[in-house]
């Protein structure tokens, strides 16, 4: 009887075995903060789940990382599903969660300007994000808004990768402007 007692008791000690979830987040966000915290506090183990999140810079390679399944689950614009069956892909993407209830996009300059206006921007450099990612879609939508077109009214740079962007705004000329998305960054 005591070695059925010990038995029960060693095998009620055991911790349970977690489910392992791979999560890779398209960039590094404050949008994401909720999670992180869900992570560091033991919210998702105490549901039976462990967390491996990766930071995959740029929406295209997240994408990747979850079609070869490197990954379970993917923190990215809908965008990307959308590409992706609009190839008409065997195994659709679905989207299942949303996570934000805006793009956290907002615009700035190296220099400061008293007396804003948008105006300002036609002839500029601006920096972009990847063509047709949530990012430069919001931006685009926001310049059109007020009377600016993109594509005409101003040197519009598309080229650089995702993961240096803001490098190459923080290094460029005094005359760039960038729609910064306030997930990498804080500008005060």
């Amino acid at each position: 009887m005591l070695s059925c007692l010990m038995f029960f008791l060693l095998g009620a000690c055991q911790q349970e075995k977690l489910t392992e979830v791979r999560v890779g987040e398209v960039t590094r966000s404050i949008f994401y903060a909720p999670l992180y915290v869900a992570i560091e506090e033991g919210f998702f183990e105490e549901e039976g789940l462990k967390v491996d999140l990766r930071t995959i810079a740029g929406g295209d390679k997240t994408m990747t990382a979850l079609l070869s399944d490197g990954i379970d689950v993917a923190l990215v614009g809908s965008e990307t599903s959308i590409y992706v069956n609009a190839q008409e892909a065997n195994d659709p993407i679905i989207n299942f969660a949303q996570l934000t209830q805006t793009d956290g996009t907002f615009l700035v300059a190296r220099e400061e300007i008293d007396d804003f206006s948008w105006e300002m921007l036609k002839g500029s450099v601006f920096l972009g994000q990847r063509k047709g990612g949530m990012p430069q879609m919001a931006g685009e939508y926001v310049l059109r808004q007020h009377g600016i077109d993109p594509h005409n009214d101003l040197e519009l740079i598309q080229n650089i990768d995702f993961a240096n962007v803001a490098t190459a705004f923080a290094s460029g000329d005094k005359k760039h402007y960038y729609i910064f998305n306030w997930r990498y960054y804080r500008v005060e």
